[in-house]
């Protein structure tokens, strides 16, 4: 009978084992994870440039008075009688802009490109400061980005009623009624820019958390004694225990990352072919 328990006992991983695999592999993960955050991150940033600069928000169609095409703060409009565009606006003008609530439109997706540029900045501060600060950190930047984004998604429609925009989209044109004119590219690739900077923060969220939880096992000497005790002391089913509960964290959390990565993934490439 001792013999047989004794064998179960070698078969099985000690306490101080377990604790020490889980411990590698979090650091190995997270690592992994942090990185491809940092890059989706920069990719989200081009995303969010591109929109506010490109003025390719709404545009003509088949049917339109006129060819043109408008953005925040720039735009370009021809004639019935020729293709030829004139364009006009600028950020630095905001009296050039024509609707009210394209110049608010312009302001919040410009802050919003300007968070996440101060976001990627902040990666510097992972060379100085607690790595779960700049995570949580930058977590709040891109939550801010994306609120900002939808804002700026939601206002910009408001100012369809402008003489500009009903020259060459007609006179059906309205508030949050486009008339013949279509969305282009830019405005779609800003609202699934919304979505991605949503799972951007949720993932720093998730990495600012397991830096905090491995940072309390770390200081706290009852955590650290049972975790890296003997395992003799602790007993056979103690070390079961412990192996078991570090699997089941561990496949939960790589579990949320791995969904968010992948979705993450899935907008990229969606972002690329649009």
């Amino acid at each position: 009978m001792g013999s047989g328990v004794a064998a179960g006992a070698g078969g099985m991983l000690p306490a101080q084992e377990a604790a020490k695999l889980y411990h590698t592999n979090y650091v190995r993960n997270s690592r992994a994870i942090g990185v491809l955050w940092a890059i989706f991150t920069i990719c989200f940033a081009i995303v969010n440039v591109v929109c506010f600069f490109q003025p390719y928000w709404i545009g003509d169609g088949v049917d339109t008075p006129q060819a043109g095409y408008f953005g925040l703060f720039h735009f370009c409009t021809g004639s019935g009688f020729s293709r030829e565009l004139n364009c006009h606006g600028s950020f630095t003008d905001f009296s050039s802009l024509p609707s009210g609530a394209f110049k608010a439109a312009s302001f919040f997706i410009g802050l919003s490109m300007m968070l996440i540029i101060a976001c990627i900045v902040c990666f510097i501060l992972f060379f100085f400061c607690n790595t779960a600060t700049v995570y949580k950190i930058c977590a709040w930047m891109q939550l801010s980005s994306a609120a900002c984004l939808v804002l700026g998604c939601m206002i910009y429609p408001d100012g369809w009623d402008a003489t500009e925009v009903k020259r060459m989209c007609g006179e059906k044109t309205d508030k949050y009624t486009l008339g013949a004119c279509s969305i282009r590219w830019a405005y779609i690739l800003a609202i699934i820019g919304i979505l991605d900077a949503l799972i951007l923060s949720f993932l720093a969220f998730v990495l600012g958390n397991r830096q905090d939880s491995l940072l309390a096992e770390e200081l706290n000497p009852a955590t650290h004694n049972i975790l890296w005790g003997n395992a003799g002391t602790c007993g056979i089913l103690f070390c079961l225990s412990v192996r078991r509960t570090a699997a089941f964290i561990a496949l939960c959390d790589h579990w949320v990352l791995m969904v968010s990565f992948i979705l993450t993934v899935i907008l990229k490439c969606n972002i690329c072919f649009s």
